[in-house]
């Protein structure tokens, strides 16, 4: 069975982080790991505390992962702190096998998961590791330093961020502001540029969005598809989950992490 890790935050409420990315995986027919970063106190309606773990708790969870029942492919999202990029980044010299960067800098209701120290060592650390990293347009804005207000800004964003040492760059469309109907998000795979457009949809309920895509794409690679196969097959599944989700909570609900895979 192929098995893909997750490095990243917990959400009690179950649609973003580790739980997410842990269902994902199941989905997709991967067996998943998970190495905690930071709890946080958070449901569809607010957000509370966020606790970060000590960087050497971190890391002994994932030098226990790795001594056992290595994986696939991996993947990060919230990471808290500077002193845990950092230590990721040292590990990830080693690493055998693929790593995907979600850089989560705030959670869905606006608590910040990312400051300012720790942003500067994923884009000057922890980037350059990474076989591919996939911003939302805030966070593609904080790392580039570019304004995005259109296609071609997505574009030139990815460019900067291959610049920086990313393999490749996903970069996702879906905070662009106007009346599109469509999302379009951007993969610049090497010197290749792909486009994966969906419909927009107009939903409350896309808590872990990100965590979710992000997952979708590392549990392809462990199973061994192309980049390219793997970003457009998460990309339909996510579309779908949002499509149908279950409708749970009074604020930014989950998606559906029991959607089809196609």
């Amino acid at each position: 069975m192929p098995v893909a890790l997750t490095i990243a935050g917990s959400d009690p409420s179950g649609g973003a982080g580790i739980q997410a990315d842990l269902k994902t995986f199941h989905q997709f027919g991967v067996y998943g790991e998970a190495v905690i970063t930071l709890l946080t106190v958070q449901n569809t309606r607010r957000a509370g505390r966020v606790e970060v773990l000590p960087a050497g708790l971190v890391m002994e969870q994932l030098e226990a992962v790795l001594e056992d029942i290595p994986p696939a492919a991996a993947k990060t999202g919230a990471l808290g702190s500077a002193e845990i990029v950092r230590a990721l980044a040292r590990a990830a010299t080693g690493f055998r096998f693929p790593l995907v960067v979600d850089p989560v800098l705030t959670g869905k209701q606006g608590q910040l998961l990312l400051d300012s120290a720790a942003l500067g060592a994923l884009r000057d650390e922890l980037l350059p590791r990474a076989a591919l990293i996939t911003p939302n347009v805030p966070e593609a804005e904080a790392l580039s330093g570019e304004a995005i207000r259109g296609p071609e800004d997505l574009r030139r964003a990815a460019e900067i961020l291959r610049g920086m040492g990313a393999q490749a760059v996903l970069i996702k469309g879906g905070h662009l502001e106007g009346e599109a109907t469509d999302v379009v998000d951007v993969l610049l795979d090497g010197g290749e540029w792909h486009e994966f457009r969906a419909t927009r949809l107009q939903t409350r309920h896309t808590h872990g969005t990100g965590c979710t895509y992000s997952a979708a794409i590392t549990a392809g690679l462990a199973c061994g598809h192309t980049l390219p196969a793997a970003v457009a097959r998460a990309n339909r599944f996510v579309h779908e989950a949002i499509r149908t989700a279950p409708g749970l909570g009074g604020g930014s609900g989950p998606v559906n992490h029991h959607a089809a895979v196609s």
